[in-house]
């Protein structure tokens, strides 16, 4: 079953296609994808290693560039753009969450959930006001004094989200964000996620779990570089945390935000 035709699509690749050159070797990650993901809802993308699917993520993430064909985000052909306006639009429309948190050891919570506000130039009152909104709305305003080491694997990992959530991103991408969790507070996250899709910021899940694919509303499946299976489905709705409260993911009030500097890293 084809997924549904959406009123307005955030990410669009046409025939998008990736080469890593090693040498005299080249590699097709990415082997003319084409697909489109809708404002709103939860997708997951899963895939075996080597099936294409991180390089996907990172392409949408514009952490990597399609060596042919055409990524569209938000409207705005991404393939042209500089290494600064690269950044500019991450900054403005993505969140990152991933697997092993990257949460920051000797800073609090609240400290690594501004780290965003303050490499933009956000003014500091201005910074912890929406630090401490971002850490309410995953249900952690209990907890905005503790560091990592303090908190369990879950409250970690919603830190991780506020922190993604803080710059008010259209497009979240969640790279295999509940494989260091136990399964019930798997399911808290996905409800977190769910809910995120649901207000209508686009959920970008990668993930490796059919369990974790279910709370999708749709699934992509990536085999050799290439789109295997894309359906929508029923999801399964996860049940809602106990420290979630009603009013936990309304909209703050978004404030205009400098670009970030592009990262040095190389994409995997």
């Amino acid at each position: 079953m084809s997924a549904p035709a959406a009123t307005e699509t955030l990410v669009r690749l046409t025939g998008v296609t990736k080469v890593y050159r090693m040498g005299d070797v080249e590699v097709q990650a990415l082997r003319g994808v084409s697909l489109a993901i809708a404002q709103g809802g939860l997708t997951a993308i899963m895939g075996a290693s080597g099936s294409g699917k991180s390089t996907l993520m990172n392409i949408v993430g514009c952490l990597d560039r399609p060596s042919a064909g055409r990524y569209e985000l938000a409207g705005r052909d991404i393939s042209g753009l500089s290494r600064a306006a690269l950044a500019e639009l991450r900054n403005r429309t993505l969140g990152f969450v991933f697997q092993s948190f990257n949460l920051l050891a000797r800073t609090s919570a609240i400290e690594n959930v501004e780290l965003p506000l303050l490499y933009a130039g956000v003014p500091g009152r201005e910074r912890r006001r929406r630090a401490v909104a971002a850490l309410g709305r995953v249900g952690l305003a209990d907890r905005l004094r503790h560091h990592p080491a303090q908190l369990s694997g879950g409250q970690q990992q919603r830190v991780a989200l506020a922190r993604a959530l803080v710059m008010e991103p259209r497009l979240i991408l969640a790279d295999e964000p509940t494989g260091n969790l136990d399964s019930t507070t798997s399911a808290e996250v996905m409800a977190l996620l769910q809910q995120l899709g649901d207000g209508g910021i686009t959920v970008v899940l990668v993930t490796h779990e059919s369990d974790i694919a279910a709370y999708a509303e749709r699934v992509i499946v990536m085999r050799d570089g290439c789109v295997q299976s894309d359906h929508a489905q029923q999801p399964l709705r996860a049940p809602e945390p106990a420290a979630a409260a009603p009013a936990m993911l309304a909209p703050t009030t978004a404030v205009e935000r400098p670009a970030l500097a592009a990262p040095t890293g190389a994409a995997r």
